[in-house]
């Protein structure tokens, strides 16, 4: 199906904002502008990660946002495990998962069990 460039948005390199004068800043949603127009210099100068990083992507069947409490639960499995493999930090994140939805299957809570989804990309 052919899909009108009207209706698509390409966004930024990751780490990049659009400046507040661009003239399609109003299709972003971005919480802070760039006080200068940028160009292919600012995204070569860009390191999206270090070695040590580990970027994790997770779906709201993982964390939905709403608990401060399992956040905190959700970032110390991954600080306890940085040094295990990607692979082993997403299961250990999966397994935690699913220690919740059986939590939330004895309390009744069925509906608030949703779909998991876990990436990890680390960086040596």
């Amino acid at each position: 199906m052919n899909i009108d460039e009207k209706r698509m948005v390409q966004f930024l390199a990751l780490g990049l904002q659009i400046p507040s004068d661009h003239p399609d800043r109003k299709r972003y949603y971005s919480l802070n502008f760039r006080q200068k127009e940028f160009n292919s210099a600012d995204v070569a100068e860009i390191t999206l990660m270090s070695p040590g990083d580990i970027l994790v992507l997770y779906t709201d069947g993982v964390y939905d946002g709403s608990d401060q409490q399992r956040r905190e639960v959700l970032e110390i499995i991954v600080r306890e495990s940085h040094r295990q493999s990607a692979k082993d930090i997403c299961n250990a994140l999966l397994d935690e998962a699913v220690k919740q939805d059986q939590r939330l299957r004895e309390n009744g809570d069925e509906a608030l069990i949703d779909d998991k989804t876990v990436f990890i990309i680390k960086k040596f």
